[in-house]
């Protein structure tokens, strides 16, 4: 039995993370294109020091009739990145009453602020195609750089304040695992613990 669940344990990590792992930047209500300096999404490798510019753009075009929300939005608890040009991180955007064929660029200017270094800051999109009674989204993740604990030349280190400047505790030098692995494993164990109770029960 616990041979069992062991095996089903392994199985239910590896389809989570292929699961999460996959972008889906399209489906029936519309599609969403996305760049990072330039490169297409979603981007990876990358480094920035403390108050380096960077730029987001976004395309959302939509296949149906009715309203479109976007929004730039970051997993952490802490907000990484300051905006130079371009609506806040986490503010929502409302397009309403779209037709089917509208399509709009969105952009961002942004750069780290400080108040997260040594580790990596993703950068999501999430569009949401809304018409009457039922909705599509879309999320993924346009760039995850690294943000190392170094300023920009030009950049002001008065830009971090405090506690704002240290690192998270236990972050290493090295790239963080992506969020979305670490939801997945915390699934898979918990699906594991539940199989594990219902065959003692058995």
């Amino acid at each position: 039995m616990k041979k069992i669940l062991i095996l089903l344990f392994a199985i239910g990590i590896i389809s989570f993370i292929q699961i999460a792992g996959a972008i889906s930047t399209e489906n029936e209500y519309g599609n969403v294109k996305a760049w990072f300096n330039g490169q297409e999404a979603t981007v990876k490798g990358v480094k920035l020091k403390i108050g380096e510019p960077a730029d987001v753009m976004v395309t959302v075009t939509s296949n149906i009739s009715g309203n479109v929300y976007v929004k730039l939005t970051n997993p952490l608890v802490t907000e990484p990145y300051e905006v130079i040009e371009g609506p806040s991180i986490g503010k929502r955007i409302d397009n309403i009453g779209v037709s089917p064929g509208w399509s709009k660029t969105f952009s961002w200017k942004i750069k780290p602020n400080g108040a997260w270094t040594n580790g990596n800051g993703p950068i999501n999109i999430f569009v949401e195609f809304s018409k009457i009674k039922t909705d599509k989204k879309i999320e993924f993740t346009i760039a995850d750089p690294y943000i190392l604990d170094e300023h920009y030349p030009g950049s002001s280190p008065a830009q971090t304040t405090g506690a704002a400047q240290s690192s998270p505790t236990g972050t290493s030098s090295e790239p963080q695992q992506a969020p979305f692995l670490e939801a997945a494993g915390a699934i898979a164990a918990m699906l594991g613990v539940w199989m594990w109770k219902r065959g003692n029960k058995a």
